[in-house]
């Protein structure tokens, strides 16, 4: 394209009008990145306004690959364990009743814990690489999906089967005809390359007639979920898989048909070295225990769930109690109910139930133990049946209307207008209250499927009147949006509380000790003050001297250095380092992501920067690597400035929720290689339960990556304005031309009339969503295998493993493709079996 005429120089102060407009909305991420930081002093001095976490004291040690083949006493003498996973082995994505929940990373984690001894994680590219670690001395337990054959039996220890499947057909919807074997001819057969799958296949192609097979080489960090999206436009293409697997995706995917069983019963185990009886004692009796699993329907006993070592959570997918973000499952109530089987010391079970069910009716019949998701403790519940715990958290209710229609300051403002309410909530009581007081406000029901966001949505948009919301969700919603008012209060503080059966009086007494305990510890704080109050520190700052002829950021150098090690425009990495932190290079979220551009110190380690980063070098290094990451995911075919925003968008949600809003996208006819009035629309409708209860990753808080992407294009073009002599990878007049970013997010909504906003507090400066403090499937890191909560891995003769589609990682340009992000990559929907 030819250069065009650069627009005039930006005075400071509409600079600074323009990031004060750009930075009212906005939001953040946090992750890893880049190895090998040197230590030569910063170009500008910092300053130093936090001291605490930068006196944590973290492990800095490389992890060497060294070869070991001895049973467990000689793993013990090292004090390590080395677990290795096939590039699709691992997937941390939202737990569904069909799907694998206890992931190998998981249970690999679990069990270096109780065997005393620091996980590692290597990654092999197939089976036999992987097995053949195990007799180099290279690994310890190969930690997948492994079909156990008699030849494996005889040269390898293999643990007592972990499932027992079938392998079964999959195709695309409009795919061929795979009910029976019989009924298929002139069809391709894709099979994962050097898997039990391959023998099957090669059956299947003598029989069927003019059937060809098609071995599948899967890239590092390439998901399944990408590959079905491929298959599934192939008329002729079929692939095997194990019916659990095919089980898992069909949970979320209806885009795919299962066909017919090709292969007889099937056991998956994991392998060990010939010789390692101490070590297969140890895994048979740890994995005997954490696989029982717990009735479906049961009486909540606390002997009976004491007995079974496992206690079962229900709660909805949504914005405060339970949701993925960054390859992370998180949640008000979520963080509580895993705190509080942590001091029992037993296995929580979360069952996150359908958005339009009841979760009274789903505890009385058994199916929890216990159960919430912020519900207000009301007499009409307790009518129900159940029993509520002593409050864990107190809320006012709070009116929220349009800003462009009449303010309502008192209660008397609220004569003449109409308040849009779901049915089945404890708002309708309050309505009802405020009209027997005499008020006349007309109540409007919406129906089951509505959710509160979308509600809050129609409200922001003109299309419904007024609403009432908890008082935190309404302090958080007209900080986000400009459209939006927070009225008077219409409620005193209402508490809200765990539900339990009546019956069920020893839980209760459990429950209540512990939340009466917890809501008094500083971890409690912590936790209200992550998910319930917003942080306007971002929004007060504003940059101090910006000028044509001055720096952009004290930084600048450092910036260009990385950018174009990384060929980014170095603009760019400073708006973004702007959007994340304010140019504050001490900035810490109150979930520990650092520095500059807010990296976690858990990803940073996995990808060789361990923590701390509060050093302006190692922080943007970090983050910039990591970013570049995260490009590499995405198809090459994209154009450059859709790479660029998808990259931004999963650094900021994670690249799960973006290949989610990627197939949503297509499926409203909508382009999904485009970001701007495309992807991002399927993103806002993530929010939405009829959406995100067939997306593998769940429920998203799509306005924060909205926003964010549009935060930092809309900083960028000012940059350039200001450094137009710059050469860039996007012009200025590629960017989106909406100068108010509240106004175009609005100008969505009025034409989707989708879920924008979110409960959940927006990420910003000093505000970091949390994660749940789950384990994180290792980072592929330039052929490092990764050691988790301690440094990044030199190199080893594995590739290294590979993120999940709930997060992303940094890994070799040459892999290319579509993979995962900190949000992870896809991968599939359970352990594939090889």
């Amino acid at each position: 394209m030819p250069m065009q005429p650069k627009t005039p120089r930006l005075s400071s102060y509409l600079l600074h009008l323009l990031l004060l407009c750009a930075l009212a909305i906005s939001g953040c991420h946090k992750d890893p990145t880049d190895p090998q930081a040197d230590v030569e002093a910063t170009e500008s001095e910092t300053p130093s306004d936090k001291k605490t976490a930068a006196d944590r004291t973290y492990h800095k040690g490389p992890f060497e690959n060294y070869v070991e083949k001895g049973d467990l006493a000689a793993l013990e003498k090292r004090g390590s364990i080395r677990f290795v996973n096939l590039v699709t082995g691992l997937d941390t994505m939202l737990p569904r009743a069909t799907i694998v929940t206890q992931l190998y990373f998981d249970l690999s984690g679990d069990l270096a814990k109780r065997l005393g001894l620091e996980p590692y994680w290597v990654t092999a590219t197939t089976p036999e690489e992987a097995l053949q670690m195990l007799e180099d001395g290279r690994a310890d337990v190969v930690a997948a999906n492994l079909t156990r054959t008699e030849e494996r039996a005889e040269r390898y220890d293999l643990s007592e089967n972990i499932y027992r499947v079938r392998e079964q057909l999959i195709a695309g919807k409009n795919g061929p005809d795979i009910s029976s074997v019989d009924k298929l001819k002139d069809v391709t057969i894709i099979a994962l390359a050097d898997s039990t799958y391959i023998e099957t296949a090669k059956k299947l192609v003598e029989k069927i007639p003019n059937a060809k097979l098609e071995p599948l080489v899967l890239n590092v960090g390439e998901p399944l979920d990408r590959v079905f999206d491929k298959m599934k436009s192939r008329k002729d293409a079929v692939m095997i898989l194990d019916s659990n697997i095919v089980e898992g995706f069909l949970s979320y995917r209806d885009d795919l048909k299962a066909g017919a069983m090709v292969s007889e019963e099937e056991d998956i185990v994991w392998a060990m070295r010939k010789g390692s009886s101490e070590l297969r004692l140890r895994i048979n009796n740890f994995l005997t225990k954490k696989l029982i699993k717990a009735p479906v329907e049961r009486t909540a006993d606390w002997d009976a769930i004491k007995k079974s070592d496992i206690i079962r959570f229900l709660t909805y997918n949504g914005p405060t109690s339970y949701f993925m973000w960054k390859g992370e499952l998180m949640g008000f109530d979520y963080d509580l109910a895993k705190a509080f089987a942590k001091k029992h010391d037993i296995e929580l079970q979360l069952i996150a139930v359908p958005p339009e069910e009841s979760l009274i009716e789903w505890l009385k019949k058994g199916r929890g133990d216990f159960a919430g998701a912020s519900m207000t403790i009301t007499p009409e519940r307790k009518a129900q049946g159940v029993a509520f715990t002593t409050p864990y958290f107190e809320t006012a209710q709070q009116i929220l209307s349009n800003k462009s229609k009449p303010e309502i300051k008192t209660l008397d403002d609220l004569n003449g207008r109409t308040v849009t309410l779901r049915p089945t909530t404890a708002f309708v009581e309050t309505a009802k209250a405020l009209q027997k007081s005499g008020i006349k406000l007309k109540i409007e029901f919406t129906p089951p499927e509505i959710s509160y966001e979308a509600i809050m949505n129609m409200v922001a948009s003109g299309e419904a009147d007024v609403t009432i919301v908890d008082a935190h969700a309404a302090k958080i919603q007209s900080m986000l949006r400009d459209t939006l008012s927070a009225g008077p209060l219409v409620s005193d503080p209402l508490p809200q509380g765990w539900m339990v059966e009546k019956k069920s009086q020893a839980l209760l007494k459990k429950l209540d000790a512990f939340l009466s305990e917890y809501v008094k510890s500083e971890r409690y704080a912590k936790k209200v003050k992550t998910y319930f109050e917003p942080d306007r520190t971002a929004t007060a700052k504003l940059l101090e001297s910006v000028t044509p002829d001055g720096d952009l950021s004290p930084y600048d150098k450092l910036v260009k250095r990385s950018a174009r090690k990384h060929e980014f425009d170095w603009r760019l990495i400073v708006a973004q380092m702007w959007q994340e932190s304010s140019f504050n290079p001490k900035a810490e979220s109150p979930v520990g992501a650092q520095g500059l551009l807010q990296v976690m110190p858990r990803t940073a380690e996995e990808v060789g920067y361990p923590p701390p980063l509060f050093d302006p070098k190692r922080g943007i290094e970090a983050g910039v690597k990591y970013l570049n990451w995260v490009r590499d995911r995405f198809d090459e075919d994209l154009t450059l400035e859709n790479r660029l925003w998808f990259s931004l968008a999963s650094y900021n949600a994670g690249i799960g929720h973006l290949y989610d809003a990627q197939r949503l996208a297509e499926e409203l006819g909508l382009d999904p290689n485009v970001w701007f009035d495309n992807v991002e629309k399927a993103m806002l409708k993530l929010s939405e339960p009829r959406y995100f209860k067939k997306a593998r990753y769940g429920y998203v808080r799509g306005a924060e990556p909205v926003h964010y992407v549009q935060n930092i294009s809309n900083i960028y073009k000012a940059y350039t304005d200001l450094k137009p002599g710059d050469v860039g990878q996007i012009h200025p007049w590629e960017l989106p031309t909406v100068a108010n970013l509240s106004a175009r997010l609005e100008l969505l909504l009025n034409q989707l009339k989708v879920s924008v906003s979110s409960p959940a507090p927006t990420c910003q400066y000093s505000h970091q969503i949390p994660f749940s403090g789950g384990h994180r499937q290792p980072i592929a890191a330039d052929m490092w295998p990764s050691r988790v909560d301690e440094s990044c891995l030199q190199q080893s003769s594995a590739i290294p493993a590979v993120p999940d589609p709930g997060q992303s990682s940094p890994s070799p340009r040459a892999a290319g493709g579509a993979g995962s992000t900190r949000s992870g990559s896809d991968v599939s929907a359970s352990p594939v079996a090889y």
